[in-house]
């Protein structure tokens, strides 16, 4: 098999945008666009959240994400294409910008694109809405009924205003609708005029009000092509007089084992890369004190092993997909059917590499002999704290020790780990922070990375405010043992001394990165090799050093990360090439 490279990576990128566009001119009508993920540039929105000051912690939680270089900030991926550029061009080879953040079909897009089709509408979906306007625009013109609107990644309305902005400029006849997380979290949060406020800031025509939507969806989009009033479907809000509007609440039920995707159909359509996501559950077992998704997904619901499989082998079909990311919340929950899952793997003979979250509390021997049988190669650990009483205050049902025992498996059997990490949670010490910070020196996963604790109303331990003296929210907080700031300064002082593990940052590059990076024909290796390199130019922005002083050092330290991604097969290839 040929190595793909990011630089000689896609036959013509120009042709392959003149395919789509020539696809979609000549479509038929459409019911409905489906947009996934609108990913801000990203100089816009550090100028944002700078807004804020330097000293805030919603920026410093972001500095972990970026290098500050002469033209300005840079994120982890726009520094790889940079250097990966720059190491092709003295390798003699043209430079291209070879690595896009979420160039992975959004889940969400196409799950929704397909549950609509499967319902007899005709559904298209914009996958990254930054990169496809001009394919968008197109689709547009040919007077959709409506436009979806995923909301899966946002926290804030502004990615979702520029998207209806560019709809209402091209097309102001089609209707728009909004649903996902950001939208049932301002229901949450807000009432009554505060709640029209914020809807009204969207801009959109309806909003679903469902954790699921799906089929409130596809019973929008039906009542519109037949040209009846959408009032009486449930699960709908909309501003009418003024005020906010809802339907009759009817929970959807959707069964995961009739909702799997058909892949191939896609992939008839337009290239789909080398790496796909897909689900197998939904909502999560556990009730961890941070976090508000089980109670707004509800009870956990799981796909059988025949409709995994099922989908699996529609991947199969699809084309050449190496990576496969399981995006459940905890893929091995519970055992038995997990044990299950990886045997159908291995004897449908799928070859994937696969990634998904992991908990080491519900493993055994036989689960990681079984995993890396069946294709794994990494797994993303919730581990939150190296404290056994923080662990408790967040109900994480799972102890330090499960946790470096199941490090110790993973890597044993070739699996890369990612520790995932919160500081600042309620009860969290200067003692306690410590010990998160001795469990990752002394249990060394391939990669870590730690967050200041979001202080989130509808969360568990919202709910025990006054037990934990917690005012705020969001990331400005305090408790009754630490505040946001010097949760930020533990953070920052993580990153500093912990030298056994990589930091991974979470903007455009976290743990998900990886499959999309070997996809590319790169090693883990390489991954590991630029991380390093990162580091160091994070640890020059992070740790004061005179003007002039700190341009030789990241001068220096940016020839040395060339040099080494020089020696990739991936760049010696395409130069020889």
């Amino acid at each position: 098999m040929a190595t793909a490279c990011p630089v000689l990576a896609k036959v013509s990128l120009a042709l392959l945008k003149l395919s789509i566009i020539f696809k979609h001119t000549f479509m038929e009508s459409i019911d409905c666009i489906v947009v996934g993920y609108n990913d801000i540039p990203f100089d816009r929105y550090v100028n944002l959240i700078e807004r804020y000051g330097k000293g805030s912690e919603a920026y410093r939680d972001l500095k972990f994400s970026f290098i500050d270089l002469d033209h300005g900030p840079s994120n982890y991926v726009e520094l790889l294409n940079h250097v990966v550029d720059a190491a092709a061009v003295q390798k003699g080879a043209s430079a291209r910008q070879g690595f896009v953040s979420g160039e992975i079909p959004n889940l969400a897009a196409v799950y929704l694109s397909n549950f609509l089709r499967r319902h007899g509408l005709t559904a298209n979906y914009i996958n990254l809405f930054q990169n496809e306007k001009e394919e968008f625009e197109l689709l547009l013109r040919k007077d959709p009924l409506c436009v979806a609107i995923t909301t899966t990644f946002y926290v804030l309305n502004f990615p979702v205003n520029e998207i209806v902005q560019f709809i209402r400029a091209r097309n102001p006849r089609v209707k728009i609708v909004v649903g996902g997380p950001l939208i049932g979290n301002h229901l949450r949060n807000y009432s009554d005029s505060e709640l029209v406020d914020v809807l009204n800031d969207i801009k959109a025509d309806y909003y679903v009000v469902d954790s699921q939507g799906e089929a409130t969806l596809a019973a929008l989009v039906r009542c519109l092509k037949e040209n009846r009033d959408p009032a009486g479907i449930p699960n709908l809000a909309y501003i009418s007089g003024g005020r906010v509007a809802t339907s009759p609440l009817l929970p959807e039920t959707n069964s995961l084992d009739e909702t799997d995707i058909d892949w191939s159909q896609f992939a008839r359509e337009m290239p789909l890369g080398m790496t796909l996501q897909m689900r197998t559950a939904r909502s999560c077992a556990f009730k961890c004190s941070f976090c508000n998704y089980p109670t707004r997904a509800g009870k956990l619901s799981l796909a059988g092993v025949e409709t995994v499989r099922r989908e699996l082998e529609s991947i199969r079909t699809a084309g050449n997909i190496r990576n496969v990311v399981f995006i459940d919340d905890t893929f091995n929950v519970p055992l038995p059917r997990f044990k299950e899952l990886c045997r159908m793997m291995i004897d449908c003979k799928f070859h994937f590499n696969w990634f998904s979250y992991f908990r080491c509390s519900n493993s055994d021997e036989e689960a990681f002999e079984l995993m890396a049988e069946s294709g794994c190669k990494g797994v993303f650990l919730g581990i939150e704290s190296g404290s056994p009483a923080i662990l408790k205050n967040m109900n994480k049902a799972a102890s330090v020790e499960r946790y470096a025992e199941g490090i110790k498996r993973l890597k044993e059997h070739g699996i890369v780990t990612f520790g995932s990490f919160i500081t600042g949670f309620p009860g969290e010490t200067d003692a306690t922070v410590q010990q998160t910070i001795d469990f990752i020196r002394e249990n060394k996963p391939d990669f870590y990375r730690s967050q200041i604790w979001y202080c989130e109303p509808g969360t568990p331990i919202f709910r025990e405010k006054e037990k934990y003296a917690i005012s705020g929210e969001g990331f400005v907080w305090e408790h009754a043992t630490m505040s946001s700031p010097e949760a930020m300064d533990h953070i920052e002082r993580m990153f500093l001394e912990i030298k056994e593990s990589l930091w991974l940052p979470q903007w455009s590059f976290d743990f998900w990165f990886i499959p999309y990076f070997l996809g590319k024909g790169l090693s883990v290796d390489n991954f590991r090799t630029f991380l390093a390199h990162a580091s160091r130019l994070l640890t020059l922005d992070l740790e004061y050093a005179p003007a002039a002083e700190k341009r030789r050092m990241q001068t220096e330290h940016m020839r040395e990360m060339v040099d080494a991604i020089k020696s990739w097969p991936a760049i010696s290839q395409s130069a020889a090439a």
